[in-house]
């Protein structure tokens, strides 16, 4: 679907019945294994804010970039992570609408490094089974990034392993203003009734409605925010906070979240009603012509 600012090449699927073998993914270098999690309790959809990269420079005395380039080998082992548990979804917040306030120059790095991963990085994921996505608005991205994403999109979209998807110069509220935009002018042209919109049919103009919902929210270095990232569709994910910087984050934090999303109760609004206490034995005269007037005396 168009969305305002933000229309794409027409995306090429893999050609049918062209199956290859799927490189697993590399052990831990450690040897960690994943937990034993119930099919059933894990999170089909994890949002990963990968925050801590300048404060573990910082700590250091090293330049901000240095927090940055180690911070891709952690996103990967998350990656890998995410396949050894069977995690279908994994989003990255790689560059946010707000990351433009930073210096000029740690800006153009940005640009330089998302586009240099995402090439390095792409045969790597095809060879795993990722396929690739990108949320996000085309206007101010560099060229060469809009079209590294792309390629990979294209080489990738027959793949089934795990979808990972890239948020670059993306920012939750941008994403639903360009879809109430994007809405607002179907109504406007009579290809939608506005007593038809409902929660679901909004969702169709976001970035990628083919994803589902978030339902594990995880950021790193102790920060206890959202800060913008999919905000509608995190509406009921668990939220999971741990105070580890990014650049010494790796799949062991990722499965750690996962065994506390898999801990907790999830009831969407409902609740099972509580059960009614039982009777005592023994009513008080007062109790017994309270139930005397109902004619339910026993």
């Amino acid at each position: 679907m168009s969305r305002l600012g933000n229309d794409r090449a027409p995306r090429r699927a893999a050609p049918a019945g062209s199956a290859r073998p799927v490189r697993p993914p590399d052990p831990h270098a450690g040897g960690a294994r994943p937990p034993d999690i119930p099919a059933e309790l894990l999170p089909r959809h994890v949002a990963l804010v990968m925050d801590g990269n300048g404060r573990w420079a910082k700590q250091r005395g090293l330049p901000r970039i240095e927090g940055h380039k180690r911070g891709e080998y952690s996103l990967f082992d998350v990656i890998m992570g995410a396949i050894e548990l069977g995690i279908p979804y994994l989003s990255a917040y790689a560059f946010s609408t707000e990351n433009w306030r930073r210096s000029p120059d740690e800006v153009r790095f940005l640009m330089g490094f998302n586009r240099d991963v995402i090439r390095r990085r792409r045969d790597q994921l095809h060879e795993m089974g990722v396929r690739v996505r990108w949320a996000g608005r085309r206007p101010r991205l560099w060229r060469s990034v809009i079209s590294e994403l792309e390629d990979a999109e294209r080489m990738t979209a027959g793949n089934s392993v795990l979808t990972l998807q890239f948020c670059v110069n993306y920012g939750g509220r941008s994403e639903i203003v360009d879809a109430a935009a994007a809405l607002a002018a179907d109504a406007v042209a009579g290809r939608i009734r506005p007593d038809r919109i409902d929660e679901k049919v909004f969702a169709r103009y976001l970035d990628e409605p083919g994803i589902p919902d978030v339902d594990l929210f995880v950021r790193s270095s102790g920060e206890q925010r959202i800060s913008n990232f999919l905000i509608w569709q995190s509406a009921y994910a668990e939220l999971v906070f741990l105070d580890t910087l990014f650049p010494d984050f790796d799949r062991r934090h990722l499965w750690r979240a996962c065994e506390i999303y898999a801990s907790r109760d999830r009831r969407y609004g409902g609740a099972v009603p509580n059960a009614a206490p039982g009777l005592p034995d023994r009513l008080d005269h007062r109790d017994h012509e309270h139930a005397g007037d109902r004619g339910h005396a026993q």
